[in-house]
């Protein structure tokens, strides 16, 4: 009954802001038929791009999560479009300060006035989870604080149980469902999202990024003031940097936006393959840009509450598969993927490479500005469907991260080449992978795990020995059951086959000896021969 009545109010929001209208006339009949009621609705008096952000908006959280990715993807959508999307970044309507206080004094066990030596009834920032007002603590520093917006559990669970009904369908009827697993990357954004409520976790993931760069001049973390955090409270140190996609603002400071854009690159190879603890959720209105050295630029971070790591392996094999892609290996990718896992292991290597040759061959050596992300997309998804690659959920976040920086590469320096930037960062990560000093810290981490297990060895190497004496003895047995098995089922074959013979030569026998009532003389002298070579098996 929930998914029935949030189903109607999804096609009564989608009437309301008459969606179907941007659709145009070149749809299916059967889906003409379908938007056939929402024709009661008025238009509404909005430009497209403010009906499509309005709809997110009033479809929640998760709809809302949707239209930030599509607002980083110029390439996808119409500029127009892309434009009012970015509103969702951190100006969804905010709930009212006064049930913000609340929450926070119920969370915090005192009054705002008591906690707080100043506290502003302004709202800073208003996302799709939670809201952020602006304070200041006793002991002098200015903060934000966050907090979950009221009743977001609920809405958020609802609409992830309608989007796993439909996952389910999906993977249900539709031809490349079982390769997608929608159920399973939808089981992996409910455990995502439902992470995103916990500031706690938050604030953790937020130390932890911060602890990685403390000594770097490329991402600034702020710092958590954990005596104000509790699980839908968060309280951190207010930051004064210029939004990533302020470019005018970033040009009146004379900030290198060159260098700007290839540190974020940086930023997230850093995290993915140094630190291997990045940060999943880098839409520009989580990311700023610092107001010190413009022409040494770095960046300022929020929202940790997205992060992704990836396995041992997945990491070096992506690795290897990039710098392949660089050096235009294609041999070496498709191999890579076999090898990996990420494609089924009777894959033709030869038919994968071509395939893959044919998809990045046209982007390399180009600006992103003249790259057709697009096709190359769907490019990608044919190559998918023709070799049955699965989609692999461990690398989802990672997938979702890159089309984030993607954008802001293009926002901030259209001509940065994305190719030139990566590839002597994976070469150089991928040496120092197998560096004797690496090699070396690996062997003392493991080292303790080792030693613990080191005197167990001697009994585990003598019972490995006598399992393999025990059943060397029971081979004779074994094999001598085997015969004794085999000649049962022969015994039982040969004595239906008897049967069988001597039904057919009763058969065989009555036709030669009473020709006249059969009229199958020579049938019956073949049955007759034949049950005979029958009985002699």
């Amino acid at each position: 009954m929930t998914r029935l009545l949030r189903l109607l109010n999804l096609i009564h929001t989608f009437g309301k802001y008459r969606l179907d209208i941007l659709f145009g006339e070149e749809i299916p009949t059967r889906i003409k038929l379908l938007t056939l009621p929402l024709k009661i609705y008025p238009q509404p008096k909005l430009t497209r791009g403010q009906r499509i952000r309005y709809a997110l908006e009033e479809l929640g959280p998760v709809f809302i999560k949707f239209g930030q990715l599509l607002s980083t993807r110029p390439d996808l959508i119409p500029d127009d479009i892309a434009q009012e999307l970015n509103n969702l970044q951190d100006n969804v309507t905010p709930f009212c300060t006064a049930e913000f206080k609340k929450i926070v004094e119920r969370s915090l066990g005192g009054t705002v006035e008591e906690i707080f030596d100043h506290f502003s009834d302004e709202v800073l920032g208003s996302a799709s989870v939670a809201q952020v007002q602006t304070a200041r603590l006793k002991t002098g520093e200015d903060v934000v604080v966050k907090v979950i917006r009221p009743g977001i559990e609920k809405i958020i669970d609802k609409d992830v149980r309608l989007l796993a009904f439909f996952a389910g369908l999906i993977e249900k009827f539709s031809v490349d469902g079982k390769r997608l697993r929608p159920v399973e990357v939808v089981e992996d954004y409910r455990t995502t999202i439902f992470d995103e409520l916990d500031l706690q976790r938050e604030a953790a993931n937020a130390s932890q990024i911060r602890r990685n760069f403390e000594n770097s001049k490329l991402l600034y973390v702020p710092h958590v003031f954990w005596d104000y955090t509790t699980k839908n409270v968060m309280v951190m140190e207010r930051i004064y940097g210029l939004p990533v996609t302020d470019a005018e603002a970033l040009r009146k400071q004379n900030t290198n936006l060159k260098v700007l854009a290839e540190r974020g690159v940086e930023v997230f190879f850093t995290q993915v393959f140094e630190h291997n603890f990045f940060h999943a959720d880098m839409h520009p209105g989580n990311v700023f840009v610092s107001k010190v050295t413009p022409e040494d630029p770095g960046y300022m971070a929020v929202d940790m509450a997205i992060v992704g790591s990836l396995s041992r392996e997945d990491q070096y094999y992506l690795a290897r598969n990039l710098i392949a892609m660089f050096r235009r290996d294609y041999r070496q990718v498709a191999e890579l993927h076999v090898l990996s896992g990420w494609v089924p292991p009777e894959t033709s290597i030869s038919g994968f490479e071509s395939a893959i040759r044919s998809v990045c061959e046209p982007i390399f050596e180009k600006p992103i500005s003249e790259i057709s992300f697009g096709e190359s997309l769907i490019s990608l998804f044919q190559t998918a469907r023709r070799f049955n690659m699965p989609v692999q959920p461990q690398l989802v976040l990672l997938q979702k991260t890159l089309v984030n920086i993607e954008g802001l590469g293009r926002q901030l320096y259209p001509d940065l080449n994305l190719w030139d930037t990566a590839h002597p960062y994976l070469e150089n990560w991928i040496k120092k992978r197998y560096h004797p000093k690496t090699l070396w810290k690996e062997f003392k981490y493991h080292s303790p795990d080792w030693m613990e297990k080191f005197p167990k060895l001697p009994e585990l190497f003598f019972s490995s020995l006598e399992g393999i004496q025990t059943f060397a003895k029971a081979i004779p047995h074994i094999e001598e059951a085997s015969i004794a098995l085999a000649k049962q089922k022969q015994a039982k074959k040969k004595s239906a086959i008897r049967k069988i013979a001597g039904i057919t030569m009763l058969a065989g026998s009555s036709a030669l000896i009473i020709p006249q009532l059969t009229g199958l003389s020579i049938p019956a002298i073949v049955l007759f021969v034949t049950s005979i070579a029958l009985l002699s098996f």
